[in-house]
């Protein structure tokens, strides 16, 4: 019987997700990648729509819209993060987002985690991101400090994160930042 129920519950929620607008109808029950086109190559990811249905949704939307087209890499720490977006179009940015913390996704920023950039209030989120180089388990939050949305990881050229970690950036800022040619899905 608590099977039973357990499965009518979980059918609920999938069912309150899509009707919700925050999984779309037909939407993916597992990762839609995308591939992240810079000047020194390609790195790919697997968005997780499931686990952080909102992030994804956001992110996608940016995506399909071009919006990071011509964007760059502009922060980097070695053995921290790679931080990217469009600070020229920020201002055609969507409204903030509601953060998914990593305690309520279950997705971790850990080595290769996507996560979203936001500023000190955790629901402002808007377009930027970073990727983890390595663990950074203090951006997962803790019930009293809210954490950074995780939504996906590189699948493919984590080399490549590392690389424009390593690039000069002094005051975290990159030198000479590395340029988004694009970011689109992969079929």
């Amino acid at each position: 019987m608590q099977r039973l129920l357990l499965a009518v519950l979980v059918g609920a929620f999938a069912l309150a997700g899509i009707s919700s607008g925050l999984l779309p109808a037909g939407a993916a029950t597992g990762p839609v990648n995308v591939a992240i086109v810079t000047n020194l190559g390609t790195i790919e990811v697997a968005l997780d729509p499931v686990h952080a249905p909102v992030t994804v949704k956001n992110f996608l939307r940016n995506v399909d819209r071009k919006f990071y087209d011509g964007g760059t890499f502009f922060r980097a720490v070695p053995k921290f993060v790679i931080q990217g977006g469009n600070k020229a179009r920020e201002k055609d940015s969507d409204p903030t987002i509601v953060l998914e913390t990593p305690l309520r996704t279950g997705l971790r920023n850990t080595d290769g985690e996507i996560s979203m950039a936001r500023r000190s209030d955790p629901d402002s989120a808007t377009s930027e991101f970073f990727i983890s180089d390595g663990d950074q388990p203090e951006l997962d939050g803790s019930m009293t400090q809210p954490g950074y949305a995780a939504f996906g990881h590189v699948i493919k050229n984590m080399d490549l994160v590392r690389r424009i970690a390593r690039l000069p950036a002094p005051g975290q800022m990159l030198t000479e930042p590395v340029t988004i040619l694009r970011i689109r899905r992969i079929p």
